[in-house]
């Protein structure tokens, strides 16, 4: 018996280990970062380090995305300005002139390791990954530039399976070792730049082509269906950032599909008027935006969620930081949303046990109070 009863303390000593890590696994998960080094002119001696933390929140909403490519106009897709927009931000710090800019941009893919890599991939994803190939790293650049406004356009070589991107600046470009190549399109001259190999120092530059490519055929891929917005976005910064924390709580733990719940969160330090995106998943379904909130002036948020979804629902809140504070998100919160097919059941259920144990006494009772008639005593 002693045995026995070890067996099972073992074992529910093991299946306590796993449930607490299924539990705890998802709020273990870490931001990325990585570091780049930026010259202040391609010919230049400065160095900077750019620091580039996404978040997991981020990361998995982009996940969950669709990768399919139905057509070459698909590409654009991919390209997300407003989600590495803190990046273009910390560029514009170094480069004033749009060629440099550009040339900024490029030393940022031309940092990351190439690997052939499908299906295609958002920007936020390769910078987690950091690793991937030509069109992907197309994306990143085309992205980071055209969160600065420029006129940035993919090019896509269909027989040579490959793609870089065309820039459109505002003279020719200066810093192009040998001729400047470009393409043509709506009359505008968009110069070539190649984003994949190199490094920081003696990569490709706006307006360098590979031999390979001078004389190929390239289609112009623009980019007005690109990703317009975004539910957050990377941080950047050469600097360290002060760290920053983020609790989301709720009015409950289980609710009636249909019913509207409090999230309450709050960011400190207590700081006003900063965009907190709440992201959401119902069961196995992936990753999405809920809705942003602002915090009031003491770093506090309320938001009113009315729970459309059945089954277990999970909800973290993130906030991508700004130039002083490193960005934050809450652990992962659990509610349980009782669907109104399930309370419809459970009541049924519960009225039909009702009902079989009252007919159940009634006719324990019938059984009781039943005398059996005696057969009549016959005369000896």
């Amino acid at each position: 018996m002693r045995r026995l009863g070890q067996k099972l303390s073992n074992t529910l000593t093991v299946v306590t280990v796993l449930l607490a890590l299924f539990y705890l696994l998802p709020n273990c998960l870490s931001n990325t970062s990585n570091s780049y080094q930026l010259l202040n002119h391609p010919d230049g001696s400065t160095y900077y380090k750019l620091n580039v933390t996404v978040p997991q929140s981020l990361y998995e909403y982009y996940q969950g995305k669709t990768h399919q490519l139905n057509s070459e106009n698909d590409f654009a897709k991919f390209v997300t300005p407003y989600a590495l927009k803190p990046i273009a931000g910390s560029l514009l710090e170094i480069y004033a002139d749009n060629e440099d800019f550009a040339n900024g941009a490029l030393m940022i893919a031309h940092q990351m390791p190439y690997k052939v890599t499908a299906p295609s991939k958002y920007p936020v994803e390769t910078i987690v990954d950091n690793e991937g190939d030509c069109d992907l790293f197309c994306y990143i650049t085309a992205s980071i530039m055209k969160a600065n406004g420029l006129d940035v356009v993919l090019l896509y070589y269909e027989l040579e399976t490959h793609m870089n991107i065309g820039i459109s600046l505002s003279h020719v470009p200066r810093d192009s070792r040998g001729e400047a190549f470009y393409v043509t399109n709506n009359n505008v001259k968009y110069y070539v730049a190649e984003c994949t190999g190199g490094m920081a120092q003696g990569g490709w530059r706006v307006g360098e082509c590979p031999e390979e490519l001078a004389n190929a055929s390239a289609q112009v891929i623009t980019l007005e269906s690109c990703e317009q917005s975004a539910p957050g976005q990377v941080s950047a910064a050469y600097k360290a950032l002060q760290p920053s924390t983020l609790i989301l709580t709720s009015s409950t733990a289980y609710a009636i599909q249909g019913t509207t719940i409090t999230l309450s969160g709050q960011l400190s330090p207590n700081l006003q008027d900063k965009n907190v995106t709440i992201y959401f998943k119902a069961n196995n379904s992936p990753w999405m935006a809920l809705d942003t909130v602002k915090t009031d002036s003491n770093g506090h948020f309320d938001y009113a969620w009315n729970i459309n979804a059945g089954g277990i629902c999970y909800l973290r809140a993130s906030w991508s930081g700004d130039d002083d504070y490193a960005l934050a998100e809450s652990p992962i919160r659990t509610i349980t949303s009782l669907s109104t097919f399930f309370i419809l059941l459970l009541v049924i259920t519960v009225i039909l046990v009702f009902v079989g144990a009252f007919a159940y006494l009634i006719s324990r009772q019938t059984q009781q109070g039943y005398v059996e008639p005696q057969a009549p005593e016959i005369p000896s």
